[in-house]
């Protein structure tokens, strides 16, 4: 079985890119499972219901986030009502929304979870608690495991991956927006990649104009952010897993 995870999207190129592109590499590679990082898809951060739905539309089975996700108002009822998206599992509950949800692929029952790193980020529930408990309330109920961490540091990523290995099928980081060369294999057979980088314009420094981050970091002065354009591209993870033993076989990034 193939799973197929995709990077944050950044403003509406990379959510048009994907709706011009998704669906047809889903088809060429006979991909069974697509997790799209959504959390920066609208303009201005997060990610309205509208631009949600857009994601579903181009092929996405689950829309996965980040600290962003709530910052759209008219998403969060959306957030409650639609097992295909979910937020980190790790915020506080009586936010809306669910941290994990239970996707159907050919017929298997696959487990995606979003967890958020607390290194460098908001003071949330300790990651790996908040995932333990997702996997101990759904025991029996799933037939296989991902896990989306969205983070700002590699170590908390690759602490997480290691903890979780053999247990949660394929694992991946999210939120710094640029792919990392790690991917791999652990050796109780999850598969790992650090990040899987973004979806969006890459002609700028993480999605956004040059000019503007160069001003910000030099004048340390507030400084609107400004989308970038062109080179637009799909970045992300493909995991080949094995269906009779559990193991990835295999993680390549993927650059479209």
């Amino acid at each position: 079985m193939k799973i197929l995870a995709i990077g944050d999207i950044v403003g509406p190129l990379g959510l048009e890119y994907l709706s011009r592109n998704l669906r047809n590499y889903i088809s060429k590679e006979k991909i069974s499972l697509t997790l799209v990082n959504g959390e920066n898809a609208s303009i201005g951060n997060g990610l309205c219901r509208a631009d949600a739905e857009a994601i579903l539309e181009a092929g996405a089975d689950v829309i996965t986030g980040g600290n962003h996700i709530w910052q759209k108002k008219d998403l969060r009822d959306f957030l409650d009502t639609s097992e295909r998206i979910i937020r980190p599992c790790n915020y506080p509950g009586q936010n809306e929304g669910n941290g994990y949800t239970i996707a159907d692929a050919n017929g298997y029952r696959v487990l995606v979870i979003n967890v958020m790193g607390i290194v460098f980020s908001d003071p949330l529930d300790c990651p790996f608690n908040a995932v333990e408990r997702v996997l101990k309330r759904e025991e029996g109920n799933y037939d296989f495991a991902t896990l989306d961490i969205h983070a700002e540091t590699t170590s908390e990523k690759y602490a997480l991956a290691r903890y979780f290995d053999g247990r949660i099928n394929c694992i991946y980081g999210t939120h710094t927006h640029i792919p990392t060369a790690d991917e791999q294999v652990l050796p109780a057979g999850s598969g790992y990649i650090t990040d899987i980088g973004m979806t969006g314009a890459h002609d700028g420094i993480l999605g956004v104009k040059t000019e503007c981050i160069i001003h910000k970091l030099t004048t340390k002065l507030p400084t609107r952010f400004e989308l970038a354009e062109g080179d637009v591209r799909i970045n992300g993870a493909l995991f080949h897993l094995n269906t009779s033993t559990g193991r990835v076989e295999k993680v390549e990034r993927i650059k479209l």
